[in-house]
């Protein structure tokens, strides 16, 4: 039955409802914090369009230009490495000219990049071009998550945080169908098409992110109260939530809880200083915990070889049996459709299951998927003839191998590491993952074709099933779970290390008291009411 709000009447007794009581409804999705992330997360369209595109275009590159299986490496793989360098300046970019901005800055450094890449005349220019667009994906990398953390609600952040690695995973897919589209050209022209075009996204990354406000969390650090609250309102959930938030973002900058003015002075701290001295030198154990997780996730997202199976799609269904070029380009877009395809699934997966079970479950199956990639590669190296259900042990453990990366270590890498930094270390802490994850992501992606002429392409697929085994054991020991929680909550969870399970039960504990004295009151203003 419906509440009016009224006292309800049976005999002479009187009965007020107690809302504490009623079960809480499921907020709608917020439509407009859903459209702010969608615009953000379309930057990680250029890394995956480039990574995506890369594992064709190279084959033409190779004829055209000449260049040795080491130079390919490279050309291949120093994207990632050059991305450190925007990465690394993305972070007190972004809290010097605000988040939305960087993702402008992106945009504009990538679309330059596509343009001298796709007008290369020869090696050298081409890693000009390489170089350039590298920078634009590393600002694109490190401003994504971190800004649609702090647009999200609590309720719906590991959904729209996922975001970043939809959009890497259809930037893939449409490298994959550029490569097919534009291999029917000359080969002379085809890859300069396939590399050249990337500009485009970069267009309407500029143009839709004049629609989106900016961070209210960065509003904040500037001091920007007013605009912080117009944001929040629109963004929550409701306006309860909003005020919550506000409260808390406004204890995590140093500002006063009474401080309502429109503008505020906020203290250097408050805006970036100091930022590396609290993450590195003297962090609490809380930070510390933090940063390992942080780091540790993205490390163990490229050291697991994603990259080696993406970019080199080609060259393992080669070695499989496939050697017609377009046929290795079908094979590589299933491969693409598939990554899409569950990252979808994950998306609305991650506030309901919860981040743990996700990425425990990813990565045992992507230790699966490639311990039975190794044993089929293996198998058809000593073969003498060809053998179909090797052929097809291959194939199913690639695409087996990207579903469970996509439906657990992809999205989480990304929600996880973009929502424990507490507020004034985020930046900075989040920049330093995606350093790392660059870093990890080169050196895969420049050693693979060397490592397969030292250990065997079977015997690289079993070391990275054995650093995934490590990833697992790394995760259940380590990693709390962080769904539900607030972006202030989240210090509490950490700097127990492997005892955060009590941690985590202590902090349950503690709210389930909240809750039940806030619920006692409600039942006795209700009963003094009714009497």
């Amino acid at each position: 039955m419906a509440h009016s709000g009224k006292p309800e009447t049976n005999g002479a007794q009187t009965r007020l409802p107690i809302p504490g009581f009623d079960p809480p409804k499921k907020p709608k999705r917020n439509m407009y914090a859903l459209a702010c992330s969608f615009l953000a997360s379309m930057t990680s369209i250029l890394l995956g369009y480039d990574i995506g595109v890369m594992s064709g275009a190279i084959i033409y590159i190779q004829k055209e230009f000449g260049i040795t299986s080491v130079q390919k490496e490279v050309v291949m793989g120093i994207l990632n490495v050059y991305s450190l360098l925007g990465s690394a300046a993305a972070g007190r970019t972004s809290d010097w000219i605000g988040r939305r901005y960087t993702i402008v800055l992106a945009g504009a450094i990538f679309f330059v990049g596509a343009l001298l890449m796709g007008f290369a005349t020869n090696y050298a220019f081409l890693m000009v071009g390489r170089f350039v667009a590298g920078i634009g994906v590393g600002y694109a990398l490190m401003i994504a998550p971190v800004y649609t953390a702090e647009v999200a609600p609590a309720s719906s952040r590991g959904f729209l945080s996922s975001f970043p690695e939809v959009f890497i995973n259809f930037g893939i897919l449409l490298g994959y169908v550029s490569n097919f589209a534009f291999s029917k050209l000359p080969e002379n022209i085809g890859w300069r098409f396939m590399l050249g075009i990337g500009a485009i996204p970069s267009i309407f990354l500029a143009l839709g992110v004049l629609a989106m406000p900016e961070s209210p969390r960065w509003l904040v650090m500037q001091g920007r109260l007013g605009d912080a609250k117009r944001v929040l309102d629109r963004t929550s959930d409701s306006l309860e939530e909003s005020k919550l938030r506000l409260a808390e973002i406004k204890e995590a900058a140093g500002i006063p809880e009474h401080c309502d003015e429109d503008v505020v002075a906020v203290s250097k701290k408050s805006q970036g200083g100091g930022v590396w001295r609290d993450l590195l030198l003297h962090p609490t154990p809380a930070v510390r915990h933090i940063l390992i997780c942080a780091v540790g996730i993205h490390f163990f997202q490229q050291a697991s070889g994603i990259d080696s199976v993406v970019l080199y799609s080609p060259e393992i269904f080669e070695k499989a049996g496939i050697t017609k070029t377009t046929d290795k380009l079908l094979a590589t877009m299933a491969v693409g459709f598939t990554k899409t395809l569950f990252i979808l699934v994950a998306t609305f997966l991650l506030d309901k299951i919860g981040r743990r079970p996700l990425l425990l479950s990813s990565v045992a199956g992507m230790i699966v998927s490639l311990l039975g990639l190794a044993i089929g590669l293996t198998v058809i190296e000593h073969a003498e003839h060809k053998l179909i259900w090797a052929i097809a042990l291959c194939i199913g453990s690639t695409l087996s191998y990207v579903s469970f990366f996509s439906i657990g270590m992809g999205p989480i890498t990304w929600v996880y590491s973009s929502e424990i930094f507490p507020l004034r270390l985020r930046a900075q802490g989040c920049a330093m993952g995606v350093a790392l994850n660059r870093v990890t992501s080169g050196v895969i992606s420049m050693t693979f074709l060397s490592l397969n002429r030292a250990i065997t392409i079977g015997g690289a697929f079993f070391l990275y099933a054995g650093v995934a085994a490590i990833a697992l054991v790394f995760f259940y020991t380590l990693y709390p779970e962080t769904q539900g929680k607030t972006l202030e909550e989240m210090e509490s969870l950490f700097g127990t290390f492997f005892k955060w399970r009590s941690t985590l039960r202590t902090l349950n504990e503690k709210k389930n008291e909240k809750k039940s004295d806030k619920n006692g009151q409600i039942q006795l203003e209700g009963a003094r009411v009714a009497n």
